[in-house]
């Protein structure tokens, strides 16, 4: 049990080999320290993983965590995570889901689930109001995502003997047949990044259903509907979440990246599409939007609905369009909507199906791996995606990712990974602090995890994207900052409202010129707003977060102690990955990014990372190898 509101207080382990389950011990002054989420699920790993486990082995570990606001009506707060030891690169992965999964798993009254071992034949699991059951899925398994979820609800129905409200986590046949990037699907939501598709495949779990009653409180029900209601109204009257995402949704990027050379084209050759139009959220919107969409509790609802076969569907992200349309060459958005609906039904990350498939198009173009894809060239990718999901043919290398595929066959130089991870849609090359935040995400090429600068540097304040000077700093405090909102249980959308609307309305001009000249002093500010011990004394109204988690847990909240959560968090997934060997050495972009200029003659269009790395080292209290002694540990409460 805990003290604090907005948690139900349980923490389940789940033995799949003896079926057994146990009480994980959870202290108040864990929650305290990491809140939920993610921060919670990577506590849990580095206690429990020594760096010798098999990431599609039994002893590989799965949690499930929500976070202390997932499902109290806190704005944008329906998420819930997924960590494990990943199939793709070989180290701990963290995926994010707005499905609605966590909100029923805490409606059942448990906050997280720890899963290890395997079951021996293909099993669905009912958590029912906090009780765990085992049920046989061979019947269910070979299908794809939609056909799963609705066979799982008809029997979850007939269990009970009405019709039940519930949460569903499941995957589809890639990751039956272990496909390295397969993925969790919560109603149409993705937990994408990783492979954690292919780690619940391997232990023939189909999917997990989750109903329950469990009354979810907060501690002052009054602040929390007064501050929500602000937080909404300031959400909705931001030109972001209040105009650009419900509109367009992130699809809204493709035509101001175009603009800064930050779209990713023909494997990241260039930044810029000669049809962009064609393929950006207008073009979206104008011919396949239907509606727009949202999580629950979200007021931003940035998710498009599309049609595909006369079906209303998730429409795609900006990641899936950018990287399924400009970076494979190919200026058709209805056949990208119609690959996003295949790719989600088969169970695959977007990004890094779309990134293997751009390294795929150029190995055979330059001739190192004849496999019949081309840049340009739509007509066979459904069936490709098809193979992939199944490991047919080609399929079957596909599935592997484009590390794997370049150590293979050469053209390791254009393989757009790191740690072997797809990066997302951003062109580095001309947002060198995002370039930074790829290659010292700690899951892989990952922009969120990366500090999401990019916003920063192109598509929101437009500072100057080309210097590095101040990125370092700027970077890890973003990741702390994005950290501690993630393992709330919040959407990193709600950074939004720290960003005034001025800053973002008129991004040029006199703006601009403040913006440029502050960056590069950065580092001390950033030192100081991460360290400086005032601020673990007060708050301010720029940064909400700190007063719905006051307010909705009674738990005490500083703009330092919400920083220092997000700094341990990063810090510890840091130390778990040292544990599989990761270091300074693997902070790595492929030279195309470093080495290649995107125009020739601009030398300032390379990533310059490792210069870079030092600085972020350095503003980490890292060592020269990347990683965190025991100083740094111990001030943050870490045991070695």
């Amino acid at each position: 049990m805990t003290k604090y509101s907005g948690y139900a207080g349980r923490v389940c382990e789940i033995d799949l080999y003896s079926k057994q389950v146990r009480e994980y011990p959870w202290s108040d002054k864990e929650r305290e320290m990491y809140l939920g989420g993610k921060a919670m699920a990577s506590k849990i790993l580095y206690d429990n993983f020594t760096g010798g486990e098999n990431p599609l082995g039994g002893n590989n570990i799965i949690v499930i965590s929500t976070g202390p606001l997932t499902g109290t009506n806190a704005p944008s707060s329906n998420r819930f995570n997924i960590s494990a030891l990943s199939p793709l690169t070989g180290i701990t992965t963290s995926s994010n889901s707005g499905g609605n999964f966590g909100y029923y798993l805490k409606k059942s009254g448990i906050d997280a689930l720890i899963i290890r071992g395997k079951c021996k034949s293909p099993t669905w699991i009912e958590i029912s109001d906090g009780n765990i059951n085992f049920h046989d899925a061979s019947g269910i398994w070979g299908l794809k995502v939609s056909e799963a979820q609705e066979a799982l609800q008809k029997k979850m129905d007939e269990l009970h003997g009405k019709k039940v409200r519930c949460g569903m986590a499941v995957i589809g046949p890639a990751g039956e047949n272990l496909v390295r990037y397969a993925c969790v699907i919560s109603g149409e939501r993705a937990s994408g990044r990783g492979g954690t598709g292919a780690v619940f495949g391997s232990k023939n779990i189909k999917g997990l259903v989750s109903t329950g009653d469990y009354k979810i409180t907060v501690h002052n029900a009054e602040k929390v509907a007064a501050l929500n209601k602000k937080w909404i109204n300031s959400l909705k009257s931001h030109p972001i979440t209040g105009n650009q995402l419900p509109r367009l949704g992130t699809a809204s990027l493709v035509s101001p990246m175009q603009m800064s050379g930050m779209l990713a084209t023909r494997n990241f050759s260039e930044g810029r599409f000669e049809d962009f139009e064609l393929v950006s959220g207008e073009a979206l919107a104008e011919e396949e939007n239907v509606s727009n969409n949202g999580c629950l509790s979200c007021p931003i609802r940035c998710s498009r609905v599309v049609m595909v076969d006369g079906k209303k569907v998730k429409g795609p992200e900006l990641e899936t369009l950018g990287l399924m349309g400009p970076n494979q060459g190919i200026n058709d958005v209805n056949a990208v909507c119609r690959w996003n609906y295949e790719i989600d039904e088969l169970g695959m990350d977007s990004i890094s199906t779309a990134g293997t498939l751009a390294w795929a198009m150029e190995a055979n173009q330059k001739g190192l791996w004849k496999n019949g894809l081309e840049f340009g060239k739509p007509d066979n990718i459904s069936a490709v995606l098809d193979d992939i999901a199944h490991r047919r043919g080609v399929g079957n290398e596909l599935a592997e990712g484009s590390r794997i595929l370049s150590q293979k066959y050469g053209g390791e130089d254009f393989a757009i990974q790191s740690k072997g991870m797809e990066l997302s849609a951003y062109e580095p090359r001309r947002a060198v602090g995002q370039g930074l935040g790829y290659a010292v995400s700690n899951r892989g090429g990952c922009h969120l995890n990366g500090g999401y600068l990019v916003i920063l540097e192109g598509l929101g304040l437009r500072a100057n994207a080309q210097t590095r000077f101040g990125k370092p700093d700027l970077c890890m405090f973003m990741q702390n900052f994005m950290e501690a909102i993630s393992s709330s249980g919040q959407c990193l959308f709600t950074s939004f409202s720290v960003f005034p609307a001025l800053l973002v309305n008129k991004p040029n001009g006199i703006i601009t010129s403040i913006v440029n000249a502050v960056i590069p002093l950065a580092g001390p500010v950033v030192r100081i707003l991460n360290w400086f011990p005032l601020l673990a004394c007060i708050n301010l109204p720029l940064i909400p977060h700190t007063y719905e988690i006051k307010y909705a847990l009674g738990m005490r909240m500083t703009i330092g102690k919400f920083l220092r959560i997000g700094d341990r968090s990063y810090n510890i997934e840091r130390a778990l990955n040292a544990k599989f060997g990761v270091s300074a050495e693997d902070d790595t972009l492929p030279k195309r990014l470093t080495d290649e200029m995107q125009e020739e003659g601009k030398k300032n269009t390379v990533v310059p990372l490792e210069r870079m790395k030092k600085t972020y080292y350095r503003a980490r209290g890292w060592s020269s190898k990347g990683l965190p002694g025991w100083l740094k540990l111990r001030l943050l409460g870490i045991r070695k």
